[in-house]
């Protein structure tokens, strides 16, 4: 019972961590952008990439790094994940150009969408049923903190220390996390016991366009032929990833998880 319970606290504590992490340098690094354009001579659109590079391969692969931890491993996979971001937050600081910060930001965002699916699936797999709904409020509540101070935390930084600490400070809590994930965490998997991989296809492909059409939007222009086929297209596959997750035997995000008000909301 105690091992248990102490096996549990791990796992929140872990997991918590690891979300808030990946969402607070999500946010800090756009008060540092005048300062990483002035270092590094960047033009707006090569600056508009240290975001949108990130946003891109997160958004996009989001659902993939869930689907992945469920089929090989969620600790594994949660492990891996802690490991891409920390590497890329270690290029991203070492940068020499716009466009190798650029690229280890898109890298960054691969590792966040492997680690935050695998925060809520690894938690709600630990918790007890009572006890599942408090532990989720307390992972959003985390999340959210991480939002709200994302920009004051960037600030102080930039200010105090030099733009490139604001992704060196990853890498401390990566190489503590890593062991921390493998040693602590009990390894899980999902319910289907192959890949769905037309449901990953679909979802990908959708997720790319909405996301693409959406970042690319205030530079090209919301009515542009570009634009709007980027988002149509998007979300006729997004429309299809439903229909198909609503009649596979093995779905990669099964619908009726979005009865949960819990789920649905997270």
């Amino acid at each position: 019972m105690v091992k248990t319970k102490t096996r549990t606290l791990w796992t929140f504590a872990i997991t918590s961590l690891a979300l808030f992490m990946v969402t607070l340098d999500n946010l800090v690094v756009t008060t540092a952008l005048p300062v990483i354009r002035r270092d590094l001579h960047a033009t707006l659109q090569g600056l508009e990439w240290t975001v949108n590079a990130y946003t891109l391969t997160f958004a996009v692969l989001l659902l993939t790094g869930a689907a992945l931890g469920d089929r090989f491993g969620r600790r594994l996979l949660f492990t891996i994940g802690i490991g891409l971001f920390t590497a890329a937050s270690a290029a991203a600081a070492l940068a020499p150009s716009i466009g190798a910060l650029d690229a280890a930001r898109a890298i960054q965002g691969i590792g966040g969408a492997i680690v935050t699916p695998l925060t809520l699936t690894i938690l709600s797999a630990a918790v007890p049923a009572e006890k599942r709904g408090l532990a989720l409020g307390a992972w959003g509540g985390i999340g959210g903190l991480a939002v709200a101070i994302g920009p004051l935390v960037g600030g102080a930084v930039v200010q105090g220390l030099s733009w490139q600490w604001i992704f060196w400070l990853n890498v401390p809590l990566g190489l503590l996390l890593m062991p921390l994930a493998w040693r602590n965490l009990s390894e899980s998997h999902g319910s289907a016991r192959q890949l769905d991989l037309p449901g990953l296809g679909l979802a990908s492909a959708g997720l790319f366009g909405v996301v693409w059409g959406l970042v690319r939007a205030n530079s090209l222009g919301w009515t542009s032929a570009e634009i709007v086929a980027a988002l149509a297209g998007g979300a006729a596959l997004v429309a299809l990833f439903v229909l198909w997750e609503l009649r596979t035997e093995t779905p990669m995000l099964p619908m009726r998880f979005f009865r949960n008000r819990t789920f649905a909301l997270t």
